[in-house]
């Protein structure tokens, strides 16, 4: 057989014989190295996000409660998370709102850092009595103003405080995707979701993953820096847990939601309703809406923690709300006419 006929070999190649690719697919470029799941779920310091974070005593007790706390100028962002979450669910968010006002966010009473006599006791009325023991430790008779941010949990808290009108300085509140018809309506089913999803993790890094595939959360980068403080480990299980058992706290979830809707209205500050997708809007809140007592946003492709999963756009609505409503680091700035003193604007 002619040999001009047969295929070459590999040593049969020349050097002024380019060699060919053994198969269509050896030019295509390889894909660039992976990251394995220990790197790409691996957790995030808090410090890339809030600038420092202090403990809180409250005197004649035993309760000392965990804040973190970013930015130096303008009003006070004071963020309440949900149930099951710490003040690190703000942490990315933080991170941008702190160039435009300051913001402190606490870990609740049985959550993250705080430490407290009865971990168990989530009562709306004591989970108001720390967060305005909290802030009177931090800053005395004469607070700054305040905007108070609660997500879930946090947001029915936050409408609480903001009911009993005893925080002389608040100038805002927003509310995190929390409606008290739908609330109310899902305590049936909270146990049933708490139990299905998962309670041991050999690792933080698993935690993690899990908390992102799983859906709970979204932003890979949130789940990294907040998700490790929701845990503990256990000695006698040998593995991480959740820091917070919500299923022994049922006793006091309906009173999170009860006469929600009302509380919010009758709020005398500027408010901003966000919801993750087209919430039923009760009736009250319904009507006043259509009476423009407060802003509502349904801000898009995100789940329940908007401010973990789109933390850009939380931030912006945040400090869109403070700008609209000309909150400055003593309250609502007022305009004066220096002829004669009449009042030009108050908003």
């Amino acid at each position: 057989m002619d040999s001009s006929h047969m295929t070459s070999l590999p040593e049969d190649i020349t050097d002024d014989q380019p060699p060919q690719p053994a198969s269509v697919f050896a030019s295509v470029p390889q894909r660039p190295p992976t990251k394995s799941s220990s790197e790409k779920y691996a957790p995030l310091d808090w410090s890339s996000y809030f600038d420092k974070e202090d403990d809180v005593a409250i005197p004649e007790s035993n309760d000392v409660f965990h804040v973190y706390m970013a930015g130096t100028e303008g009003p006070v962002v004071f963020c309440l998370h949900g149930g099951g979450y710490s003040g690190l669910s703000f942490s990315v968010s933080a991170g941008i709102i702190k160039e435009k006002a300051r913001v402190v966010a606490m870990d609740l009473r049985g959550h993250g850092k705080s430490v407290t006599d009865n971990d168990f006791d989530l009562s709306v009325e004591t989970l108001c009595n720390d967060v305005l023991a909290v802030i009177k430790e931090l800053y005395g008779d004469s607070p700054p103003a305040i905007i108070l941010v609660g997500h879930s949990m946090g947001g029915s808290i936050a409408v609480h405080v903001a009911a009993k009108r005893l925080l002389s300085t608040l100038a805002g509140l927003i509310v995190v995707d929390v409606v008290e018809g739908t609330a109310m309506a899902s305590l049936i089913h909270m146990q049933q979701i708490l139990s299905n999803r998962m309670h041991h993790f050999s690792s933080i890094e698993k935690a993690i993953e899990w908390s992102v595939r799983a859906g709970t959360l979204r932003n890979i980068d949130s789940a990294r820096v907040s998700v490790p403080a929701t845990l503990k480990y256990d000695d006698s299980k040998k593995c991480y847990v959740y820091r917070t058992e919500l299923e022994k706290t049922e006793q006091y979830w309906k009173g999170w939601y009860e006469g929600l809707s009302d509380k919010f209205l009758s709020s005398p500050v500027p408010k901003l309703l966000l919801l993750a997708g087209t919430d039923r809007l009760d009736k009250s809140l319904t009507i006043g809406q259509m009476q423009g007592k407060f802003q509502m946003i349904v801000v898009r492709h995100t789940g329940h923690a908007i401010q973990e999963d789109v933390p850009d756009e939380f931030a912006t609505l945040v400090v869109n709300f403070i700008s609209r409503n000309q909150i400055g680091p003593n309250g609502v700035v007022v305009w004066f006419c220096p002829h004669n003193k009449n009042i030009l604007a108050l908003f």
